[in-house]
């Protein structure tokens, strides 16, 4: 049986996977102008890439006789990266890109360290993997943070 808390963290983790694709699907509708679409770009992009992770998360759980969460059991946690009443708001939603890209590197980290202490290096190192990945989102959207603060 795997441990409680590795899959307490994949469940988890698998949530704010798909609460990021809605929120990224949203928010690259909602922008407006010019200086919007690189990062509406940039979002569409990342959705194809969150939406794997909750696929590979959702296999993992499987995999540990767990399931993923359904629609009754979401929570939402994202209020930062909630589309900006002001469409041209690029900058609030790259700061909310943000909050949501450290709070999933918080998430793998903790779900590192539950899985080598359960050992179960299978998870460690898909959580090893997904974590990479987030890091670089974070270094993207940190840069266009860059160019917004610096105009």
């Amino acid at each position: 049986m795997a441990d409680d808390r590795v899959i307490e963290l994949l469940r988890q983790a698998y949530s704010d996977e798909i609460e990021t694709v809605m929120n990224y699907q949203t928010n690259a509708i909602v922008l407006d102008g010019v200086r919007a679409e690189e990062i509406k770009e940039s979002l569409k992009q990342d959705i194809q890439e969150e939406l794997g992770h909750a696929e590979r998360l959702g296999q993992r759980l499987k995999q540990l006789d767990a399931q993923p969460p359904g629609s009754g059991e979401f929570v939402a946690r994202q209020d930062s990266l909630q589309p900006p009443a002001d469409s041209t708001d690029v900058l609030s939603v790259i700061e909310g890109v943000l909050d949501a890209e450290n709070d999933a590197i918080d998430t793998y980290h903790d779900l590192i360290d539950a899985a080598e202490a359960a050992n179960d290096p299978v998870t460690e190192d898909l959580a090893v993997t997904l974590l990479a990945d987030e890091e670089a989102h974070r270094t993207e959207f940190r840069g266009f943070r860059k160019e917004y603060r610096n105009d």
